[in-house]
């Protein structure tokens, strides 16, 4: 007879999502979801722009459309989507037009790319409640598109480097 394993009662599988953001130099951006728990891993890179594979050169000139960004693979058994928002806006000036902190051009907007209808929801609750906090909110929320890896000595750079971002910073908001 073919033994057939019972299941395990109340097992919890894991239900691994992707969430996309941009918030100036994707070095600090990638420091703080990386130590969010939850987070299963985070990758630099590039979206937005208009040239397929981009180069951190090109995407430098300001005349692809990319803007530096980071993929964040997130368990959502332990880790919200809404918590991964909060944490975005957190961690830099959300209001800061035509880049981030000393960092200037348009490859620095602030930006989440959603990849379903809920993720766009949440990003556009949260700019609402930054609004009526008086915040005047330069974040742009639009669909995901290509995801560009950036050059491996982009990825995991503070943790390389045994350092800290000098442009992002947290500061409790909500």
């Amino acid at each position: 007879m073919p033994y057939f394993p019972s299941p395990i009662p109340n097992q919890i599988f894991n239900q691994i999502s992707k969430a996309y953001f941009a918030s100036g130099c994707f070095w600090g951006t990638e420091y703080h979801f990386q130590r969010k728990p939850g987070v299963i891993s985070t990758t630099v890179g590039y979206m937005g722009g208009s040239v397929p594979s981009p180069s951190y050169p090109l995407v430098c000139t300001g005349t692809t459309g990319h803007v530096e960004a980071v993929e964040v693979v997130y368990d959502e058994n332990i880790v919200s989507y809404e918590e991964l928002v909060r944490l975005f806006f957190e961690t830099h000036n959300f209001t800061q037009e035509n880049g981030q902190g000393p960092d200037i051009g348009s490859q620095y907007l602030s930006r989440i790319y959603y990849t379903d209808e809920l993720q766009k929801q949440m990003a556009e609750t949260y700019v609402r409640i930054l609004t009526g906090l008086g915040y005047d909110v330069a974040t742009e929320i639009l669909p995901a598109g290509p995801f560009w890896k950036a050059e491996d000595y982009h990825q995991h750079y503070y943790s390389k480097k045994n350092n800290t971002p000098y442009c992002h910073a947290y500061r409790k908001i909500f």
